[in-house]
């Protein structure tokens, strides 16, 4: 074992800092292997004649590399399946996961199906559940009506909440076929954050991603920002349903002043960015249009609340600014709920907003400092349709810069990332998420869980530490030897391991090194080698 830990720190540590492309790494580990040489490959965006003519076929280098930016990492028989079907057939397919069947619409427990109810209905519940429990009560129609078994169950989610959405979320990540579509949830999810550990949004953040995140992650961004802005967990998160104009009839309690948190944080982080151009006069302005708008405490409204959207927030009129604003130099009258929609209308289709959600998108899918003339371009796209996700993402995918070299191999995974791509590229199906979890939170990714609004960053200098790195080997070692407690499953037999993620660049100090050990390392060194914490 100790041997074992040095042949992984030299791995870490003197592995060549441009790497080598090998045929596959399982057989690289297996046998000498003939490396691309030192040549530079001319990059090039592969044709998208190959939609029609399936015989313009893609490299095995770009098949990888479309899989590891579309989705979590490659499953075994994904590089396959997607050499034999084309890459833009591949892309088409994900770009549109309305056309792939969803698995997960069969479940109707837990918490997946409790991520699809209204929230406030969700709320009271968990309030009851938290009521009971506080008390040492059980509810005698509930125990009637539903059984002491199905009681039993919902005890149990709302016990142990925050445990069962991330659950439902890895599950997600690890195997749906909509795989893009679960690449952008997280993306989304990061710029639109909101943490599970403040209260109430502990009962939210799964019907949040579910419901205001994940339907409109290939949409319009304005009906994204419009569910974000119109969900519960989003109100409660940033304090807007405090938000109430002074002096007005239903200013009382806690809802009796200007609240500017949401407003600044809709401008600097879901909008225009920090650099957008707004100023404190503006973030005023916008709270004031904002005053009002909340949700209802309980399903049933209250006398004067007007319901907003389809998951439970409102409009308070009695608490609404109905004097003029004025908000990046637009006149705003007082019309109430509309100013809001007017507002959101305006900040969605603002050129800041187009360079500002670019270039995080860029950041995202192709490199940690994107490059400008990608950027200007995608921001193009998007003030030209509207704002189409769909169309952004198709003028980054047809793009040189997104299949240049450099790029490729590039980008730094994130712990949720190492983690979900480790678990693809064994293939096997996780029995207990709870060692999975925990990794998460020693490694500083506890999903739903970042404090502030911007969310976890997706940069190599926000992960790459000494510590990080060594729980990442940690982590190798045991799932690729088939031992992650509370799983039963094979170990992965490293030809297949890396037949399955061939296409990565492995140095030529990685394939000697992992071909000089046992058979029963070679997995956990693939999987703990510096090029797998890359995609």
């Amino acid at each position: 074992m100790k041997n074992f830990w040095v042949v992984l720190f030299s791995l870490a540590f003197f592995s060549a800092s441009v790497p080598q492309t090998v045929e596959a790494a399982g057989s690289a580990a297996g046998s000498t292997s003939e490396s691309s040489g030192g040549a530079a490959k001319t990059p090039h965006v592969p044709a998208a004649s190959a939609v029609q003519d399936r015989s313009a076929a893609a490299s095995q280098d770009q098949v990888i590399h479309i899989l590891n930016r579309l989705s979590f990492g490659p499953r075994p028989g994904d590089i396959e399946r997607v050499q034999a079907m084309g890459i833009w057939p591949y892309v088409n397919e994900q770009l549109n996961p309305q056309n792939i069947p969803d698995p997960f619409n069969s479940i109707h427990s837990g918490p997946i199906e409790a991520s699809r109810r209204n929230p406030i209905e969700l709320l009271a519940e968990y309030n009851q559940i938290r009521a009971s429990e506080r008390t040492n009560t059980m509810n005698y129609a509930d125990n009637q009506v539903r059984g002491r078994r199905a009681m039993s169950e919902t005890q149990n989610l709302y016990r142990n909440m925050d445990k069962q959405y991330v659950t439902a979320k890895l599950q997600r990540a690890i195997d749906s076929p909509r795989q893009l579509q679960e690449v952008l949830t997280e993306f989304w999810y990061q710029h639109f954050n909101v943490c599970i550990n403040k209260d109430i949004d502990r009962a939210w953040v799964g019907p949040y991603e579910d419901q205001a995140i994940r339907p409109y992650a290939l949409g319009r961004f304005r009906d994204l920002l419009g569910a974000t802005c119109h969900h519960p967990a989003m109100l409660f998160y940033l304090d807007n349903w405090q938000n109430t104009a002074p002096q007005s009839k239903g200013a009382k309690g806690n809802q009796k002043g200007l609240n500017e948190n949401y407003a600044r944080e809709l401008m600097e982080l879901h909008t225009l960015g920090v650099d957008g151009g707004y100023t404190q006069r503006d973030v005023i302005e916008l709270a004031r249009i904002l005053t009002g708008l909340g949700f209802s405490q309980t399903p049933k409204l209250a006398p004067g609340l007007e319901p907003v959207g389809n998951f439970g927030a409102t409009f308070d009129p009695s608490r609404h600014d109905f004097g003029d604003k004025t908000l990046l130099r637009r006149h705003f009258s007082g019309t109430g709920e509309a100013e809001v929609e007017e507002a959101l209308d305006m900040l969605a289709r603002h050129p800041s907003t187009a360079h500002y959600i670019s270039s995080k998108m860029a950041q995202y899918f192709v490199a940690d400092s994107p490059p400008r003339a990608l950027v200007d371009r995608m921001a193009k796209t998007f003030l030209a349709t509207d704002g189409d996700i769909k169309a952004v993402i198709t003028t980054m995918l047809h793009s040189p810069e997104f299949w240049a070299a450099e790029n490729e191999n590039n980008k730094y995974k994130t712990p949720l990332r190492f983690v979900v791509s480790s678990v693809r590229a064994i293939g096997f199906e996780p029995q207990d998420y709870g060692p999975l979890i925990d990794m998460l939170r020693q490694q500083g990714e506890a999903p739903y869980a970042y404090l502030t609004p911007d969310g976890y960053k997706n940069t190599k200098d926000a992960w790459l530490n000494p510590d990080s790195f060594l729980k990442r080997i940690n982590f190798a070692t045991t799932v690729g030897a088939g031992a992650l407690p509370g799983n039963r499953y094979s170990p992965p037999e490293y030809r297949r391991l890396g037949a399955t993620i061939a296409g990565g660049k492995f140095s030529p100090q990685t394939v000697a090194t992992i071909a000089a050990q046992p058979e029963e390392l070679r997995s956990p060194l693939l999987l703990g080698s510096p090029e797998f914490m890359r995609y």
